[in-house]
């Protein structure tokens, strides 16, 4: 297919529009008008896009891009550096932020419910630009035991605020950075509430307001938006796809 047509697609299917965003949705760096292979990714850095140079990629999709909000705008240093990665090999870059959060079917919010068997998942409206999800487990369990789930599917070591001998049944999250929506879960009236990073201050927010708080990491709770969007790709238009998991601890 063409850069433009998948440009189009992408952004009809992801809803780009709906969303206000830190960074641009679609397209951020051009490459070949024709597009067979393509390599997706968490983030769009030096070690992904040599991965896709070694694969040959005609388009890299990643969750996060470049271009954001508050950073420098001069290309100098380690941007320079990826772009002149890009440009020399007639890469294209997609960079798809929060509408691959959001996405109903194979967002990493749907995604996320899926690998840890949360039942009834669905975003809650009206709330956050519809990032935060909620859903319950087909049966309660202890803390302690949804967080070996969590480490065991995720391959994390999850933190965990709270006592670990209390039920848990409902939930709600948000992957990545949102650690702050936990003011929001509190007042949705849920057990518990996931995200990928935490702050200082989410100790005490937890504590106070009486709710589990799990942070499983913003990269483990993030690959699989990406990856489900690369294979509905592939089914959709026979392209050639690889998921490429550059590890990030964080």
């Amino acid at each position: 297919m063409t850069r433009t047509e998948l440009s189009q697609y992408l952004s009809d299917f992801l809803q780009i529009s709906k969303y206000k965003d830190y960074a641009p949705n679609g397209l951020q760096v051009e490459g070949k008008t024709e597009i067979s292979t393509i390599v997706t990714g968490v983030t769009a850095c030096q070690a992904l896009i040599d991965q896709a140079i070694a694969l040959e990629a005609d388009a890299i999709l990643v969750h996060h891009g470049f271009f954001w909000k508050g950073e420098a705008q001069v290309i100098t240093g380690m941007k320079q550096r990826r772009i002149k990665s890009l440009l020399n090999n007639d890469i294209n870059l997609f960079g798809y932020h929060l509408p691959l959060d959001g996405h109903p079917m194979l967002g990493n919010n749907a995604e996320l419910a899926r690998q840890l068997d949360i039942v009834g998942a669905e975003a809650v409206e009206g709330v956050a630009q519809g990032l935060i999800w909620q859903g319950r487990l087909d049966k309660p369990i202890t803390a302690k035991a949804f967080s070996a789930r969590l480490n065991q599917v995720l391959d994390r070591c999850a933190l965990h605020i709270g006592n670990e001998d209390e039920l848990i049944d409902t939930l709600a999250w948000c992957t990545g950075g949102a650690q702050d929506y936990i003011d929001i879960a509190a007042d949705l009236g849920v057990d518990a509430f996931i995200s990928g990073e935490v702050s200082e201050r989410t100790y005490h927010s937890a504590i106070e307001l009486g709710i589990h708080y799990f942070s499983a990491g913003h990269h483990a709770t993030e690959r699989y938006g990406i990856q489900a969007l690369g294979e509905h790709l592939a089914r959709e238009f026979n392209l050639e796809h690889h998921f490429v998991d550059i590890n990030n601890p964080v």
